[in-house]
């Protein structure tokens, strides 16, 4: 593989995802763990991961804790994925997610991440500019923020970055998510929740989703994507907006599903495939996700064939 990343993905609040299946999961129970497996994670990881199946180079930066990252350097050797995290004294947070198949629900504990100082900050915004001096094209922005970074850092990072000509790709919500909007990412991916967040008011059928995310492409963002979990998702760009539904699979964990579609974005766009092609090839990545304990996705034929499976309807709007 190139060590000329095209790709970069920053996850500030990288995680080791740690599933545990404990049929009948009651809380203020003695409950026992069936089995149990521990991931490298973090929104941006995942999406790293996925694309490394796909055959492109990508680095991957933001915020590591120097205590626990062995994990992480497994990964990032499995995928060839090229190591430019910044490390920093402590351990990287662990997320629990106990997946009860008995009752068809996870539960999620997330713990906080890792203290970052400002030097660390701006070692990180360092790492990024060089990788977009070395000709890197898409950077994905993804996931929550640590203790001690600014909520105005997806902003500058955007700012820094679409003033180079680099694409920026935002997946992350609340006030992070509003500032970085001032500077018109060129995408961003939503969940009906949190997009209904930052416009202040419920967003209760299709139209009023497709409204909501025209009223973004007005403020300069190409692509708003918006999750709706089982209904699928709804792209909007400036010319259509498509409404995709995905078949009913067994959820085995929803552990990276919507990591797994911004990755399917990417590499839909990236393929220069329509709007209703990257709709339904986006929505069989975050299909292969939830077929699999972790964040995983299966062979590339599997994808293929949930794409087939897709439907889409363009909406008149």
């Amino acid at each position: 593989m190139s060590m000329a990343p095209r790709i970069v993905t920053v996850t500030l609040n990288a995680s080791i995802d740690q599933t545990a299946r404990i049929p009948n999961f009651t809380a203020g129970a003695v409950n026992r763990v069936a089995w149990e497996q521990a991931d490298a994670g973090g929104k941006g990881v995942n999406v790293a991961s996925f694309l490394a199946d796909f055959g492109y180079a990508i680095a991957v930066t933001g915020i590591l804790g120097a205590d626990n990252q062995e994990l992480f350097l497994r990964l990032f050797a499995e995928k060839e994925l090229i190591d430019r995290f910044v490390r920093v004294p402590g351990h990287t947070r662990v997320n629990i997610k106990v997946v009860d198949d008995a009752r068809h629900q996870v539960t999620d504990i997330n713990f906080p991440g890792v203290a970052v100082q400002a030097a660390q900050s701006d070692e990180v915004f360092a790492t990024i500019d060089a990788l977009a001096a070395a000709g890197a094209e898409v950077f994905v922005l993804s996931g929550s923020l640590p203790a001690g970074v600014a909520p105005t850092v997806y902003r500058d990072i955007t700012e820094r970055l679409t003033t180079r000509g680099r694409r920026v790709v935002l997946d992350t919500s609340g006030e992070a998510l509003a500032r970085a909007i001032e500077v018109a990412p060129n995408m961003i991916k939503p969940n009906i929740d949190e997009l209904a967040e930052l416009l202040g008011h419920p967003l209760d059928d299709e139209p009023a989703i497709v409204a909501a995310a025209r009223s973004l492409h007005k403020r300069g963002i190409e692509w708003v994507v918006v999750s709706m979990g089982g209904k699928g998702a709804i792209f909007v760009t400036a010319d259509a907006a498509v409404h995709a539904v995905p078949p009913r699979v067994p959820i085995k964990s929803t552990v990276g599903a919507g990591d797994a579609m911004v990755a399917g974005i990417v590499h839909a766009r990236l393929q220069n495939l329509g709007i209703e092609e990257c709709a339904r090839l986006a929505t069989a990545f975050s299909l292969g996700a939830l077929g699999e304990i972790g964040p995983r996705l299966p062979a590339r034929d599997v994808i293929e064939a949930f794409a087939k499976r897709v439907k889409t309807r363009r909406i008149v709007a």
